[in-house]
C-alpha cells in the first residue's frame, strides 16, 4: 500500500532499529543555536552543494571543466536528507547527477572538483569526470551515465550483502525517467522476490531530461506503482530535508532489520536545466519560479530563524566556510597533475602477476 503525507507513511508497525558499522547519526540533542546543532549541519551541507555546482557552473563556462555537467541545484535536500539515515557501512549507488550525492555520502569536495577537472587526484582517478565519481573506501558506486543502469547493479550489491549476513542496507538513486525502464522493473521484482536490502530512492524532478512525468507516465503516482511489486513505497516532500530525513530513515532501519526493499519517491525539482547544454525550453519561467518558493535551502533555514537556532552572525560564518572549502578545492585541482601517459593501461588490462 502507499500513502502520502509530510514525511510519507507506511503500513505496518515501525520497524527495529538497525545495525551497521556503526549506526545511522541521530539528530543530536545539542542545545538551540550551538555550532553543532543537527539542522546547521543539515543546512552547511546543502550549502556545500549549492555551492560547489554553482561553482561548476563558472568553471564551465570558462572552459576549465569541460564534458556534460548536470546540477543538482533544487535537489539538494534529497541527497542530504537520506545520507542522514546511511551508515559508513552502507552503499550508494548514483545517476549521472551525483556531484550532490558524492559530498553528501562524504567524498571530499577537493576528490569531486579534481574529477571534474580530469586530474589524477580525483576520486576516479580523473577517468570518470562529471558522470563518474566513485569511491570504494565510502562504498559510493558511482554515477551512471546510462539512465536506471545502476539499478541492477544496487541490487547486486545488496544480493552481496544478504548472502554475507552483513546487515548492510544498499541504497539506489534514480529519476522519474529511469522508472520508465525496464532495469527499474526486473531490479524491483527481483528485489521484492528475495527480500534484499535494497532502499529505492526516486528522486522524482517531473522531467525525464525534456520530457515531462504526465508525457510518460499514465499513473503519475510512482510509489503506488513501485507498491504493486510488494514492498512498501510511499511519498515524501523532496524540497523538505527534514521530512526526507525522517522518511529515510524509517525505510532504512526497516531494511535494515530484515524488511525487504523499500521504495521512496522524492517529489522535488531541478532549478537548472536538464545539463549545461539544454536550452530548457520545455517548461515555462513561471513554473520554475514558482518551485524556487520552495528552495530547500532557504525553506530550512527561514525555520531555523523562527526557531531561534540560526541568526546573520552564524549564517554569514557558514557561508564563508563553505567558499573557502570550495575555493580550497579549485586551488588543488588546478595545481593538480594528469595522470601519465604511462598510465594509460594500467586498470584496462591485466598483467600477470601484477599488484597494481
Amino acid at each position: 500500500m502507499s500513502t502520502t503525507g509530510h514525511t510519507g507513511s507506511q503500513a505496518g508497525a515501525p520497524a527495529r532499529k538497525g545495525r551497521g558499522r556503526r549506526a545511522a547519526k541521530p539528530p543530536p540533542a545539542d542545545e538551540p543555536g550551538a555550532p553543532g546543532s543537527h539542522e546547521l549541519e543539515l543546512l552547511r551541507q546543502m550549502l556545500l552543494v549549492r555551492r560547489f555546482e554553482e561553482r561548476c557552473v563558472e568553471l564551465y563556462s570558462a572552459a576549465e571543466i569541460r564534458g556534460f555537467v548536470h546540477l543538482y541545484i533544487g535537489e539538494e535536500a534529497v541527497a542530504v536528507g537520506v545520507g542522514q539515515a546511511l551508515t559508513d557501512g552502507d552503499a550508494v549507488v548514483s545517476t549521472y547527477r551525483e556531484h550532490g550525492h558524492a559530498l553528501a555520502r562524504g567524498v571530499p569536495a577537493d576528490a569531486v572538483m579534481a574529477e571534474m577537472y580530469g586530474k589524477a587526484t580525483g576520486c576516479s582517478r580523473g577517468r570518470g569526470g562529471s558522470m563518474h565519481l566513485f569511491d570504494a573506501e565510502r562504498r559510493f558506486y558511482g554515477g551512471n551515465a546510462i539512465v536506471a543502469g545502476g539499478l541492477p547493479l544496487a541490487a547486486g550489491l545488496a544480493l552481496a550483502d544478504r548472502m554475507r549476513g552483513a546487515g548492510r542496507v544498499t541504497c539506489c538513486f534514480f529519476g522519474d525517467g529511469a522508472y520508465a525502464e525496464g532495469e527499474f522493473h526486473e531490479t524491483a521484482n527481483l528485489a521484492a522476490l528475495w527480500q534484499l536490502p535494497l532502499l529505492l530512492v526516486c528522486e522524482n524532478n517531473l522531467y525525464a531530461m525534456g520530457t515531462s512525468l504526465a508525457r510518460e507516465h499514465a499513473q503519475t503516482n510512482l510509489a503506488m506503482r513501485a507498491a504493486s511489486y510488494g514492498m512498501p513505497a510511499w511519498t515524501v516532500d523532496g524540497m523538505d530535508v527534514l521530512a526526507v530525513e525522517a522518511a529515510a530513515r524509517r525505510a532504512a532501519d526497516s531494511v535494515r532489520a530484515g524488511g525487504g526493499p523499500h521504495f521512496l519517491e522524492a517529489r522535488t525539482y531541478r532549478f537548472r536545466a536538464h545539463s549545461m547544454y539544454d536550452p530548457d525550453r520545455y517548461r515555462s519561467k513561471e513554473e520554475i519560479a514558482q518551485w524556487k518558493t520552495r528552495d530547500p535551502l532557504a525553506g530550512l533555514e527561514e525555520r531555523m530563524r523562527a526557531e531561534g537556532t540560526l541568526d546573520d552572525v552564524v549564517r554569514k560564518q557558514l557561508e564563508e566556510d563553505v567558499t573557502a572549502a570550495i575555493d580550497a578545492s579549485v586551488r588543488a585541482a588546478e595545481a593538480a597533475p594528469y595522470e601519465p601517459v604511462t598510465d594509460l593501461l594500467r586498470f584496462v588490462t591485466s598483467t600477470s602477476g601484477s599488484t597494481t
